[in-house]
């Protein structure tokens, strides 16, 4: 029997350094308004971080599945994603997969999507899943069927967000013009200069040097970060550098001002 591997379906341990409460807006908001969400931007983009806040800050139980290479089959897809909703709504997927068994292919799309909305529909428990690098299953032939399938069907109780480094296939990301699929894209996803600002603050560096950094980073999420913390780790360097002179120089004084022994001896 196929095993769940646990790190797939466990949101991540690490946090964004500063909330963006721009964006967590635009995620609230689009939780409020639709049925699901797209991310889509490169890597290093704050995509992960974003929604990992977000999930964090949230009321709802998080189902978390981050996508492998071999998550393009579609019974270790559905195994996964059971799991992972499983997680908030203990028993999850039990029912999906007993009358789906253990041969999958495109034409058990419809069962299997028709599966997994009646047993999210079994509660009205509101729930958030998130699923992550889903572009590396963009070639699968299930799913842009599966998706396109089941987003239209979701109970009002359940949202989805999809984050990938692309958008995903046509027809799926163009269900916006329905009002039910909000897309941020990685211009939104960069960072402005307030939110540049309020991270160079967090390293305790002076706000004027975000705008440089800013300008030359583009606002890309990662690249702004390390760009930060390598001048925060360069002035902790001065700060100690100097502090080990100044204490170097003071010794060297004191022994200069020193007043000279008396010798003992006769007159």
């Amino acid at each position: 029997m196929m095993q769940v591997i646990p790190e797939k379906i466990t949101p991540p341990a690490e946090l964004p350094r500063v909330s963006r409460e721009r964006l967590l807006g635009m995620l609230a908001e689009s939780l409020e308004d639709c049925n699901s969400t797209i991310i889509s931007a490169r890597a290093g983009t704050g995509k992960t971080m974003l929604v990992n806040d977000f999930a964090h800050r949230t009321n709802r139980h998080v189902a978390w599945y981050k996508l492998d290479a071999p998550d393009s089959e579609l019974l270790v897809f559905l195994r996964h994603l059971c799991a992972s909703v499983a997680a908030a709504r203990p028993g999850f997927g039990a029912l999906t997969l007993a009358r789906l068994g253990g041969e999958l292919g495109t034409d058990d799309v419809p069962l299997a999507v028709e599966s997994v909305v009646y047993e999210l529909s079994q509660t009205n428990e509101p729930l958030l899943v998130v699923i992550d690098d889903l572009h590396l299953v963009y070639d699968a032939e299930w799913m842009v069927p599966f998706f396109r399938r089941l987003l239209p069907l979701l109970p009002p109780e359940v949202h989805v967000m999809l984050l990938g480094r692309s958008l995903p296939p046509t027809p799926l990301w163009r269900m916006r013009s329905k009002q039910t699929l909000c897309v941020l894209d990685e211009a939104v996803l960069a960072f402005t200069l307030a939110e540049a600002r309020g991270l160079y603050a967090s390293y305790g560096l002076a706000s004027e040097r975000a705008e440089a950094a800013l300008r030359e980073t583009r606002g890309r999420a990662a690249t702004l970060d390390a760009r930060a913390r390598s001048e925060a780790v360069g002035e902790e360097v001065e700060r100690v550098m100097s502090a080990r002179d100044m204490r170097q120089t003071g010794r060297l004084s004191l022994r200069l001002v020193k007043s000279p022994r008396k010798s003992v001896g006769t007159t």
